[in-house]
């Protein structure tokens, strides 16, 4: 049985777990931790990306808008795994001083002020959603957000604050990999969180 950094034990694996599995090797070449909890409802699991898949491929926001949403919900949540892994994406669609600014709050020159307010909404939404205002949105209008990019954008941060409070509540540990392949502004910025895996995962 692989060894793995999460509180529960490796999940017997099914046809749809086998599925995701080999989606893990076949994208890069081994098994992430992540994967290996999520197998314990890989039906589950299946449900929630048909579900951010629906929501991302129908939407106007660009990869660069879901890198930020995702770095700034993660790094707001002080999960380490995906800070790292969308650290590591963001980065490569701007660059590493970029992404580790976004990931510690500060702000980014590389970014527009409309990805920059984007950083900021998700941070208020996985800070305190009761805290929001009208003018907070009408800040976004203000920046050339739609009202259906608004909810999207919401929706996708909401998403993600779920995928990581069950990560980080059940002792996911960033992979070595994805620590490793991070660029060194990202892995500095993530100071906070669980730790990566000293082994690499298989």
């Amino acid at each position: 049985m692989p060894e793995t950094t999460m509180f529960l034990s490796e999940p017997p694996i099914d046809e749809a777990g086998e599925r995701a599995y080999e989606e893990d090797r076949s994208s890069s070449g081994y098994v992430m931790n992540v994967t290996r909890l999520w197998c314990w409802r890989p039906d589950v699991y299946e449900v929630y990306r048909a579900l951010r898949s629906a929501l991302m491929e129908s939407s106007t926001l660009t990869d660069r808008d879901w890198a930020i949403l995702v770095a700034a919900t993660a790094a707001e949540r002080r999960d380490s795994y995906c800070s790292l892994a969308w650290g590591s994406r963001l980065a490569r669609l701007t660059d590493g001083a970029t992404a580790a600014a976004v990931i510690a709050g500060t702000p980014a020159d590389a970014l527009s002020e409309r990805e920059q307010a984007l950083a900021d909404w998700a941070r208020k939404v996985v800070d305190d959603p009761n805290a929001t205002t009208e003018d907070d949105v009408a800040r976004l209008r203000e920046l050339g957000l739609g009202d259906r990019e608004i909810f999207e954008a919401t929706v996708f941060v909401a998403l993600r604050l779920a995928f990581s409070t069950v990560n980080d509540a059940l002792g996911a540990a960033p992979d070595k990999q994805v620590a490793d392949e991070a660029p060194a502004p990202v892995r500095d910025a993530v100071a906070w969180g669980r730790a990566p895996e000293a082994t690499p995962s298989r």
